[in-house]
């Protein structure tokens, strides 16, 4: 800043605009507004209103604009602390039914052979991993690569402890699992079948049990995956 000192009374805004041309001719860039307003002794109010006058006469660059604060979408943490699994169950159910449709009709042999064998939990085998394995093998046959990214985000957040819901029930339970792999045979025999009115039916019928259980259990402060 250089040693200039404008004498003006504040409210004339020409004496104000003249003494910032003054500081420009002197240094070159400007220094933050506030550091400005002291410099010259005036309220921000009426260097704001000088300055919009020199951008208006091409005397100064424009203002930059501030990104607003939802500008950008939230992920990860924030994400996480903001959902419940009822709301990821709600957008599965959106979702996935409509994958399952279309990879009953882009599903090659080997992806229908792997979404078959895949339907079936094996002995002693982690049931949530089987789980995940089988409904990600129909998303990657419906050929989205924008949808597969998205719904692994997805699943990675309901998976999350901390929008789970405590269990009172054992995660293995082996009710459960019969139940849950029927409901997979259905879908997978659909997509098999190239049928996709019923894969999509199967799916949507398998989403809205899963839904059920968490909504009676979470009632009770439990999470069935």
């Amino acid at each position: 800043m250089s040693a200039f000192e404008p004498q003006i009374e504040p409210s004339d805004l020409d004496d104000i605009i003249a003494a910032v041309r003054q500081v420009q001719q002197g240094g070159g860039k400007l220094p933050s507004e506030r550091d400005l307003a002291e410099h010259l002794n005036v309220k921000r109010h009426q260097l704001r209103k000088a300055l919009e006058a020199l951008r208006h006469a091409g005397d100064l660059k424009p203002a930059r604009a501030r990104r607003a604060p939802t500008a950008l979408p939230r992920y990860g943490e924030e994400l996480v602390r903001v959902t419940n699994p009822i709301e990821v169950l709600e957008l599965r159910l959106i979702m996935e039914p409509g994958l399952a449709r279309l990879a009953s009709l882009r599903a090659s042999s080997f992806e229908t052979a792997r979404i078959m064998d895949a339907a079936t939990t094996p002995e002693n085998a982690p049931s949530g991993e089987v789980d995940f394995a089988f409904h990600l093998a129909i998303v990657a046959a419906a050929r989205n690569h924008l949808a597969a990214e998205f719904y692994k985000m997805l699943r990675q957040v309901g998976v999350d402890a901390r929008v789970k819901v405590a269990r009172t029930t054992a995660p293995t339970c082996p009710k459960r699992i019969a139940q849950r792999d029927g409901e997979h045979r259905l879908i997978a025999e659909a997509i098999s079948q190239r049928d996709p009115e019923a894969a999509e039916a199967a799916m949507r019928a398998h989403l809205l049990s899963v839904q059920r259980q968490i909504m009676e259990r979470s009632n009770a402060g439990a999470f069935a995956a």
